[in-house]
């Protein structure tokens, strides 16, 4: 894809590594706190063109395997696409979140060797100021929220970092965290999450 496009809107990741994360100070080169990287992303797009679709309001959910250090690829994808998204939309909306049409996230292309068969959900997101859920039914029940600050109710944030999902990010962890799918059964409650709103352009 060699058309204009921008993205911006809410993230959430969920993970198997303690809190917090190593793969974003390191930008992916430690390596996660259990050797493998077991993951979901979600996305919510607030505003978004992708050439001549547009795609605001729509949700995308990626799974996410990865055998080691993040940097070294091999990496295992798959896509959940809004079920409200048109064919045009699913088509844009893969293309730019598995890095095909550049922009940030354009060198995770190199990362992946597997991308298993897509899927048309219903997926539901909700946030309020310290928590964030994304819920695909059978799928994936995905509740993350935001780690005590100093005095309970600020939060704990990353900020002014180079990583690739934006460079502020709120520290989280699961509190229900489950995914089934892709003969994958993972329990990520208690273990790393994070929030961030990211604002993308490309090629």
């Amino acid at each position: 894809m060699t058309a204009p496009w921008r993205l911006a809107g809410d993230f959430v990741v969920s993970c198997n590594c303690d809190v917090f994360c190593p793969c974003v100070p390191s930008l992916g080169k430690a390596r996660p706190t259990h050797g493998a990287c077991y993951s979901w992303f979600g996305y919510h797009v607030r505003e978004g063109r992708i050439g001549e679709v547009t795609v605001a309001g729509l949700d995308v959910v990626m799974m996410l395997e990865v055998p080691g250090r993040m940097e070294e690829g091999n990496w295992t994808e798959a896509f959940y696409f809004d079920e409200r998204a048109s064919p045009a939309q699913r088509d844009a909306l893969g293309q730019v979140l598995g890095g095909q049409a550049g922009g940030p996230i354009g060198w995770t292309s190199l990362m992946v060797a597997r991308v298993l068969e897509p899927r048309i959900v219903p997926i539901r997101y909700t946030a309020s100021e310290r928590a964030w859920r994304f819920e695909v039914p059978r799928i994936l029940e995905g509740s993350i929220e935001a780690e005590p600050g100093l005095t309970g109710d600020g939060l704990v944030r990353l900020t002014n970092t180079r990583y690739w999902m934006a460079p502020d990010v709120v520290v989280a962890h699961g509190t229900t965290s489950r995914f089934r799918d892709h003969g994958r059964n993972w329990n990520l409650s208690g273990r790393s999450a994070e929030y961030g709103r990211f604002e993308w352009s490309g090629p």
